[in-house]
């Protein structure tokens, strides 16, 4: 939550029948739901144990702004009331996908029922959602952008078939409403255990992959050359929830997937930073009481795991097989061009996106790639097929640029930066902070692609309608220490020494 963009193109089909699971973050995203016509040939599809008769397979898409982003500047006393009507704006995301899921045979017998009955609705309630954000930040003192009302409308979209790259895939689309598995968790024609993905292009062997990584920037003598490293664990003591108190305080499943905690214990939508400090460290130093927090990953073998009818999980489209890494190195490490400053208590960041297949891939900082690859091969819009004995990796690097001023910023970005990659300056107004870099490795069984489909394939956890694409991989992190220690890892960073 990389740098270049690309968005998908989305369909709309006339008669149909609909089923898929698609939520969104910060008011937008998109909502995918199968279609079948209503046809006379034969086929083997089944539709919850009633065999259907489809001649063809299409997908209609609702593609709604997201209303998040663009709120860059809410006053302090506004961001509650803020991020409480973004949800609402999610949950009625939500409602207009079940109605789209619930009106099968409506849609096959009107073609306008979608936009009559579920896209105009859905604008006039945005409209009035987005006046109620304009009204708590007016009401706080800041300014609202009326252009912002613009972003109520809604809009229906075909989809065709695409290639990996941040676009939807006819692979990604759902059948027989995420009940019906196939072989290895892989159904029919379409990506997925739950049938939003990932699909066979998704995936790529690294060993075919032309190196890619590119050199690091050149150290002045002023460089920060130290390492801090804090050993957390890896989450074996199964901390989850799917909540983001982040982008979501106050708000129950404000994730719509399933994170893994490691540091701070006590991290829900309620926690606070008094709550923070209260919490308890899974880390072996315990003044770090910082939260390291990561959508978990899956292996979609037909596996059906705890919360296969939770919100969050089964009910949103992440379902398999929940993976625990074999080990997660957390490291703090300077900048090549300055000395660093301490990170301030309670900074938040959120590296990477969890909606690049909405958003684009702007904020995308998704790298994956195999061990004994790491240096040669980094992947962002696919997952690797690694070779036999070799593990499959995620590595974070967060943004290691401050304003000096604020702890986290309304649309949770501007407070922070990433340094010039060929230089490693950091912009103007900004201060380089200890850069915080996470690497996650993990125990997979190669997938297999046979006939243009993916077997046993593994996913990152995301929104249902992001299609678990790779580029949505993303990290959050919130800084707590206690006793000195984020002065204590800035010395040792500076003084180019390497610390645990």
């Amino acid at each position: 939550m990389g740098r270049n963009t690309r968005k998908r193109r989305t369909p709309l089909a006339a008669k149909a029948i609909a089923a898929s699971a698609a939520l969104a973050l910060g008011g937008g995203g998109l909502i995918w739901a199968n279609f079948y016509a209503s046809a006379h040939e034969s086929s083997n599809q089944t539709w919850g144990g009633n065999s259907t008769k489809a001649a063809t397979a299409q997908v209609a898409t609702i593609s709604c702004p997201d209303v998040g982003q663009k709120l860059t500047n809410v006053p302090n006393a506004a961001r509650q009331g803020v991020a409480t009507e973004l949800a609402n704006l999610d949950k009625q995301i939500t409602e207009a996908y079940n109605r789209l899921a619930s009106t099968r045979d409506a849609q096959a017998r009107d073609a306008s029922f979608v936009q009559n009955s579920i896209v105009g609705p859905l604008k006039e309630k945005r409209a009035a959602t987005i006046d109620r954000i304009r009204i708590d930040i007016q009401r706080a003192g800041g300014s609202f952008d009326n252009a912002l009302k613009q972003l109520a409308a809604c809009t229906t979209r075909t989809a065709n078939q695409t290639t990996a790259g941040g676009e939807q895939q006819n692979g990604g689309q759902q059948q027989n409403g995420g009940q019906q598995q196939g072989q290895n968790g892989q159904q029919g024609n379409i990506g997925g255990q739950a049938g939003n993905g990932p699909v066979a292009a998704d995936f790529v062997d690294i060993t075919k992959v032309a190196p890619n990584v590119q050199g690091k920037p050149r150290r002045t003598g002023n460089a920060s050359t130290g390492t801090f490293t804090t050993r957390c664990g890896v989450n074996a003591n199964k901390n989850f929830n799917t909540d983001n108190v982040i982008v979501a305080p106050g708000v129950t499943n404000g994730a719509h997937h399933l994170h893994d905690y490691v540091g701070n214990q006590k991290i829900n939508a309620f926690a606070g930073n008094n709550t923070f400090l209260q919490g308890g460290t899974s880390c072996q130093n315990r003044n770090d009481l910082s939260s390291y927090y990561w959508p978990v990953v899956r292996v979609q073998d037909g596996t059906q795991d705890f919360d296969q009818n939770r919100d969050g999980g089964g009910k949103e489209g992440n379902v398999g097989r929940i993976l625990t890494p074999v080990q997660a190195q957390i490291k703090y490490v300077g900048s090549p061009a300055s000395k660093v400053v301490a990170m301030p208590q309670f900074l938040r960041i959120i590296t990477g996106d969890a909606k690049t297949t909405t958003n684009g891939l702007a904020n995308a900082n998704a790298h994956w790639s195999c061990t004994g690859f790491e240096n040669k091969v980094q992947l962002t819009e696919q997952y690797p097929i690694c070779p036999q004995g070799s593990k499959v990796v995620r590595t974070f690097a967060f943004q290691s640029c401050w304003d000096g001023q604020n702890v986290d910023s309304a649309n949770h970005r501007t407070h922070v930066a990433f340094a010039d990659p060929a230089s490693g300056v950091c912009p103007n107004g900004f201060k380089a902070i200890p850069q915080l870099t996470m690497r996650l490795v993990y125990n997979i069984n190669p997938p297999t692609i046979q006939n243009g489909q993916v077997k046993n394939a593994y996913a990152v956890d995301g929104f249902p309608e992001q299609l678990h694409k790779a580029a949505t991989d993303h990290d959050d992190f919130i800084s707590v220490t206690r006793n000195g220690l984020a002065n204590k890892i800035a010395n040792c960073i500076n003084r180019g020494q390497n610390c645990a």
